[in-house]
């Protein structure tokens, strides 16, 4: 769904085919899955995706009777490689949602242009800030009164793709690192399915690289918890 271009339409009787990519335990599959069929229209996971062929995330879908699919980066001589086999994979269930749920690999410019508008990502942060690794620890060694995460499109620029969705929770002056990232992650457990059938439903526009919420810039889009 690219600025010139119109979201999906999708009928309620038929199911919105993605497709979902992880690297690991697959957590935020999980809530994926569990959420697919509570709104219209029912999501259909037509494969899980992971270059990591250990995933536990891949036992989630078998368990679920979804497709689970290895596309070992190691098999693979160079970064465009991999990427060209990673699209075919996905290309060959046709989804018109790509979900990167733990995806810990960077993707190429060829790789995220082809999905423009249809790659989405969730991120351990309130990015702008702390974009890449270790966000949790980075907001408590900077003094932050509040984490969080967030669903955004994927543009070449690194977590820098435009927001979704944000989810805020405050940090605390006992927070490890641990204990803040696991109330981070019930967030995302909330959000990210959220986002998807937003996506589905064709209620997301981009427009000069903000993204609007049925033609506006919602309350909607962030949501705050006292959870402690």
């Amino acid at each position: 769904m690219s600025e010139s271009s119109e979201p999906p339409v999708q009928t309620e009787d038929k199911p919105f085919p993605i497709v979902v990519l992880i690297s690991g335990s697959g957590s935020n599959l999980q809530a994926i899955i569990d959420s697919r069929t509570k709104l219209e229209p029912v999501i259909e996971i037509r494969a899980v995706i992971s270059n990591n062929p250990e995933a536990y995330g891949l036992q989630r879908a078998i368990r679920n009777n979804i497709a689970g699919k290895v596309v070992n980066h190691r098999d693979y001589p160079d970064r465009n490689a991999y990427d060209a086999a990673l699209m075919a994979e996905i290309d060959s269930h046709q989804p018109q949602l790509v979900a990167l749920a733990g995806f810990m690999r960077i993707l190429t410019s060829e790789f995220v242009n082809h999905y423009t508008g249809r790659l989405i990502n969730i991120h351990p942060s309130l990015l702008p800030l702390y974009p890449g690794l270790n966000t949790h620890q980075r907001a408590i060694d900077n003094g932050d009164t509040e984490a969080g995460a967030t669903v955004h499109f994927v543009t070449p620029e690194v977590d820098g793709g435009p927001v979704i969705i944000q989810a805020h929770v405050p940090v605390l002056g006992t927070d490890s690192s641990n204990s803040l990232s696991g109330r981070v992650l019930k967030q995302e457990h909330l959000i990210y399915p959220r986002a998807i059938h937003w996506f589905a439903q064709g209620r997301l526009t981009i427009e000069n690289g903000r993204v609007f919420l049925d033609g506006r810039i919602s309350p909607k889009q962030q949501v705050f918890t006292d959870e402690k």
